[in-house]
Order: C-alpha cells, then structure tokens, then sequence
C-alpha cells in the first residue's frame, strides 16, 4: 500500500490511530456561525442573463446520473445512459453529463451503454450504502468494478468506526481501496449527516484526502441532511488547505438534495468563491443530482426561447 508523497508529506511518521488523532486534532475547528453566514452572503449573487446559460451548461458537463435502487435493471440503466449521453435529444448544443453511477452488478451494463462515449461509468462499492462489512470484501468489491470497466468508483467509509475514533481503520480502508481502484478515480463518501458536526465533516475530509481521496463527496442520498451548502463550504475549504499543504487537488461531489438550477447556482458560486477557476469543471466538481437535470433543461429552453417548456416534455428517466 502507497501514498503519493506530497500526501503523506502532512502524515506523521508511523500512522496509528493515536498519531492520526493527533494528526485530526491539529486540524482548525469549525465556525458554525461564520460558515452559515458566508454561504448566506454567497448565495445572494445572481449571474447575469448572458452568462446563465454557460453556467447551465457547465451545470450538466458537471452530473453524475444516478440510480441506486433495489428495482434498477438493466434496461433502466441503459436508459439512463442514453440520456446522459444526449440530455435533450432535440438540442445538440447541450452536452453529455460527466458521468452515470451505478450499483456494482449493474457496471458492466452502464460500460455497453456509455461505449465510444465520453459519458464515464461510476460504481458505488464498500457495501455501500452502509460501509459495514470486512475490508477484504471491500477490497474485492472494488477491484470486480474496476475490471469490469467502471472509470470512477464511489467509497463509503465506515462512520461508527469514524465517530468511535477509530481513525486508523477508516485510514487504511481508504488506502487499500484506493489501491485496488488501480487507474479508476476514487471518490470517498463521507455521509456528512450522519457526522454529528462540521468539525467532524472537516476532520473526515482531510482523513479521506491524507489516504488517496481523488474526490471527497458528502452523501449517499439514502440519509437526510445530505448535501448542503455549509457542509459543501468547508469540505472545500478542507480541500484548499489540503492544497496548500501538499500542493495535491481533490475534487468535490456534493449529493442529495440539489433539485433546482437555482440551487446549483449557489453551489457553483461556493466553488468558485473558495477555490477558483481550477476547480470549475467536470475534473474537479460534480453534482450527484439525477433530479436536476430536467430543470436545468427546462431553464436552457427558456433562456434560448424566452418561454418555459412543460417537465412532460423530458423525460423522467
């Protein structure tokens, strides 16, 4: 198991559970009131009307679609695919979303769907949603996804192990999945709602960075709160000062909850507000948001025709 060397640059010499609680217990605590405050302030910019539309179309490049129920088959998630792949069948300019996220036995459907595309497969794994079962199925579970072809894989980290401070156990999941994710990008769902607090949020984000994270994302959407704008504001500020300090960029996933273009504006205005231009495409953010993606539709038709277009004209899958 390695570490790329600017990572483990901020890591103590010997990695136990009382040197990472030492390593967390360094990290700034969080502002709550400060932090509720600046996302307010933020998400009263608006974005003018000729540059709504870039922002919409920026919002799509950015989408994971996603379905994660016990019901999916795989003509559903070839559906899905085909929409990802051309959103709006009667609008070229719109363009395919970053990806579709599926469960494990479903990847290999997404892979024949999404061929020849730049559309890329995402596969939850570590037993998601709950993350608890022996690392070694873990494990294996991430390497069938990635050789059955999923570009991207999508990690729970076990929060009871988390919360009991049991740091060094969460720490060597992620390294070892990481490992077995080989080439495919790794994205460690940290379940912010069930974290407690938004220092536990920042704590999380920098162990999940400090042991391979390529992205760190808030939610599974099986739990409520999920996303929000307070917890997306200081994982990325967890995000910048882990930059500062190794010089390694990690991207961002919010998840659950983000409905409406409007929302996403305002994440998108955090993001830029706290980390910049760098971090303002598909590489480094995306919304993990299945239910967005026909109102930003319905908000591109209406920039582009000056009328607003039924939701019964998209479709809903």
């Amino acid at each position: 198991m390695t570490l790329a060397s600017q990572r483990s640059s901020i890591l103590p010499d010997r990695i136990t559970t009382p040197t990472l609680r030492s390593f967390l217990g360094g990290v700034p605590s969080v502002d709550d009131v400060g932090a509720a405050e600046r996302v307010a302030a933020l998400s009263t910019r608006s974005i003018k009307r000729e540059s709504k539309l870039d922002a919409l179309m920026m919002m799509i490049r950015m989408m994971d679609l996603t379905t994660l129920e016990g019901q999916d088959t795989a003509g559903k998630v070839a559906q899905m695919s085909a929409k990802a792949i051309r959103p709006d069948p009667l609008d070229p300019d719109v363009p395919s979303t970053a990806a579709v996220c599926v469960y494990p036995n479903m990847v290999k459907y997404a892979v024949q769907a999404t061929e020849g595309t730049s559309v890329k497969v995402a596969s939850v794994a570590t037993y998601f949603p709950s993350g608890l079962a022996d690392t070694d199925l873990k494990v294996e579970e991430t390497s069938r996804v990635v050789n059955e072809g999923a570009d991207e894989v999508d990690m729970v980290i076990d929060r009871g192990a988390f919360l009991a401070g049991e740091y060094f156990k969460v720490f060597d999941e992620i390294r070892r999945v990481k490992d077995a994710s080989g080439e495919a990008h790794l994205k460690v769902i940290l379940e912010t709602g069930e974290l407690g607090n938004l220092d536990n949020v920042r704590r999380a984000s920098m162990l999940a960075m400090a042991a391979g994270a390529d992205f760190i994302k808030t939610s599974t959407g099986k739990i409520q709160p999920a996303a929000t704008l307070p917890v997306t504001l200081i994982m990325l500020e967890a995000i910048r000062d882990f930059f500062e300090a190794t010089g390694v960029m990690v991207g961002m996933k919010p998840a659950g909850g983000i409905r409406t273009s409007k929302d996403a504006m305002k994440y998108l205005v955090v993001l830029n507000e706290t980390l910049g231009t760098p971090w303002m495409t598909p590489d480094w953010f995306r919304f993990g948001a299945s239910s967005l993606l026909n109102d930003v539709l319905m908000q591109i038709r209406w920039v582009k025709t000056g009328r607003y277009w039924s939701a019964d004209y998209f479709t809903k899958d």
